[in-house]
Parts: structure tokens; sequence; C-alpha cells
């Protein structure tokens, strides 16, 4: 499959670079600090802190690891983990194609007590995994558990995004069942996408009659792709060149009220403003006139949105910080009614919020910062689980 295009390339990396362009402060000393450090790690739940790595893979055994080593099918520095959903006590994640060497794109991980450094295994299985296979899993760059049990994977098709792109197959959606590890389906993307798109992330929503709806963030063409996965018809919402001052990151967030009624929360890095849109209008596909201004976003300063608790709350922290912040979506947008809910520390940014395991919040940190710029070391990425608490005032 030949390579895209160098323009697609700077376009890809100025997706990732996006929300991590970082200061000095930033960039310096987090590649000695990758995995153990006092000054990295100050969650005082340790016990529930989940290191992960790339050097920490499942293998069926030690040929088949020593195989993909010699091919160059496997490069421990080059694999990290950016997005997870959470079920019980286990963790699916995403671990997105962005340099060679990622021999699995989706896995599984188990949050066990006394296993803090726990290994990853490829899920549901290792043959779906297989690069240039169009029938498999190519780059998973976000994932969703629906309230079903469906796990819900979004991929691009495009591997080596940080190094040299390549368009293995055309972008899909792919649902398993979590109960029993099947996939139940897939959806080619290909009729919904331009070649301006640069899909990043994907959420699922119910309707109140109980039928199931995703929404896909198409930032390169400033667009929220809906699919309706039981009428099997889909939707392009375009959004208005307002809400995108450049076509960076375009975050969203799903909240939901006690009685079903969802709304769909977004907003570009560089926009210094948030919007949102009834998921009722979403679902068919009325985009005109339905999107509604929230407000400025605090101090000017760009946000990044890290996702919601399952209900009215969304959590926020602003670039270039690793402070997490929470909104209740009831209340106006501003900056009084925000909520410190966990200060961060010297060396990982929070990639992502959510809900699961024990009934906490949790956050998914990395140093990605250092990981495009290939600043990580021989252990690659420092990557951590834990659950959002805030410290006591010493």
């Amino acid at each position: 499959m030949a390579a895209l295009q160098p323009l697609m390339l700077l376009l890809l990396a100025a997706f990732v670079l996006g929300e991590y362009s970082s200061s000095t402060d930033e960039s310096s000393d987090s590649a000695s600090n990758a995995v153990g450090g006092s000054k990295c790690d100050k969650n005082p739940l340790g016990e529930l802190t989940f290191q992960l790595s790339g050097s920490s893979l499942h293998w069926p055994c030690e040929s088949t690891k020593n195989i993909y080593v010699q091919s160059g099918r496997y490069v421990p520095r080059n694999v990290i983990v950016t997005r997870a959903q959470l079920q019980r006590d286990s963790a699916f994640v995403a671990l997105p194609r962005y340099k060679q060497g990622v021999p699995f794109t989706l896995g599984k991980v188990n949050l066990k007590k006394g296993e803090c450094l726990t290994k990853i295994a490829p899920y549901p299985c290792w043959a779906i995994q297989e690069e240039g296979n169009c029938q498999a899993l190519q780059s998973v760059v976000d994932i969703a558990v629906d309230q079903n049990g469906l796990l819900w994977a979004l991929d691009v098709g495009i591997v080596n995004t940080l190094e040299q792109p390549i368009r293995r197959c055309s972008p899909k959606i792919v649902a398993i069942n979590t109960a029993n590890n099947k996939v139940v389906k897939s959806i080619d993307l290909s009729d919904l996408v331009t070649s301006e798109s640069r899909l990043q992330f994907i959420v699922v929503d119910y309707s109140k009659d109980n039928k199931p709806f995703v929404y896909v963030a198409d930032a390169g063409a400033r667009s929220i792709l809906v699919y309706d996965i039981t009428g099997n018809k889909s939707y392009r919402i375009v959004l208005p060149k307002a809400t995108a001052p450049t076509n960076d990151v375009l975050y969203v967030a799903l909240t939901a009220k006690p009685d079903g009624t969802s709304t769909l929360f977004f907003s570009y890095l560089s926009s210094p403003r948030l919007y949102s849109i009834k998921g009722e209008y979403l679902r068919v596909g009325q985009g005109a006139g339905s999107i509604i201004d929230v407000g400025p976003k605090p101090y000017g300063k760009q946000a990044v949105l890290l996702g919601a608790d399952g209900g009215t709350s969304l959590f926020f922290r602003y670039k270039g910080e690793n402070d997490i912040y929470l909104w209740d979506s009831e209340t106006c947008f501003k900056a009084s009614n925000l909520q410190e809910v966990q200060r961060g520390g010297d060396c990982r940014l929070s990639t992502q919020v959510l809900p699961g395991h024990k009934r906490f919040m949790w956050a998914l940190e990395s140093n990605f910062h250092d990981f495009i710029s290939d600043k990580t070391g021989c252990n690659g990425a420092s990557i951590v689980l834990h659950p959002v608490v805030r410290e006591c005032d010493d």
C-alpha cells in the first residue's frame, strides 16, 4: 500500500501534537522519571495505581515474541496506551499504531490489587490484530463500551502516523461483545469520510427506545459522523466554521440525564468556546440550528475535554497543565463552577478521565509529549491508570 503524501503526515502529526504541544517544563525530565519515580507518582491510592508499559505485553510464548522482535514487528518503546474503557476489574485499552513495531492495537488488562505493573494482552485475540489484513484491526485510536457490554473500536486504517503514514485499509468501527469476546459488527466508514477526514474520538448513545447510535469526531472535515446501528443509516453533521479556528483536535464527550436525554459537548483545542448538541438532533441528522454555544473557556485558556462521568459532569484540564477540573453541565459554564478534583504531577499529562472500577473516576496519564518527540528512552512511554483523587493540603 503506497505511503500517504507528506502533507498528510504533517496533518496527522499536528493532530497528535496539538494537545501535547508542551512548554519546556513539561518535556525536560519525564524520561528519567518514567516508572516508579516519586516525582511522578503522587497518587495516595498506590494500591490502585496501575503502570502500563510497551515492555509488558502478554505473549503466547517466548518464541512468538522473539519472532516479532527480530522482524521489527515489536519495538517496545513504540507502544503507547492512549485511551481506555473500564468494565468491572478489567480495562480495555487502545494502542494506536503511531509508529512501527506495535504488535496489537486493542488490548485488555486486569485491574487487580497486587498487580501494579500489569501485562497487556491482545483483545479479543491475536488473529484480529494482523496489520495489512482489512478484516483485522489496523490502528484503533479510541474505544467505547456501552451499557449492553459492547465494545466499539474506532479503527482509522492508517498506521505509522508519526513516521511515514500508510493507509492499510478503510476506516471502520468494530463492535465486540465483551461477554463472549466475539465480533458482532463491522461498519465501513468509507462513505462518510473525505480526503480531509481525521477521525479521533468515538462515543455511543442510546435513544429512549434503547436503540444504539455511534458518534465519531472528524476533526479534519469539521464534522460529527452519526451512525444509526439499528436503522443502518448514517449522517454527517458539518459544524459551523466558527467552531473551528484551526482543525486540530476535536474533543467530544457525552452527558446523560436520568430521563435519558443526552447531549454531546464538543470543542476544538484551539477554539475559545465550548459547544453542544442534543442527542435527539444528532440521531436524525439535524445539525443546522441545533448547535448551542455553551460559552467561552475559562480564563481564555485552551482546554482539553477529558471525558464524562456517565451523568451530567464533564472533566477538563488546560493545555500543558495536568490539574483536572469537574464541571456539572447543569450549571453555567464559567470558572466559578469548575471544581478542582486532582492536582497534576510533573511528568505526565492526562489523556482521559473515565468512570469504572470500584466506583471511582479514573485518569489515564502518559508522557505522550515525550513519546512523539522520541525522548522516552529505552523503556518507552510512562503510562499510568489510577483513580482521580485530590490530595489533602499540607
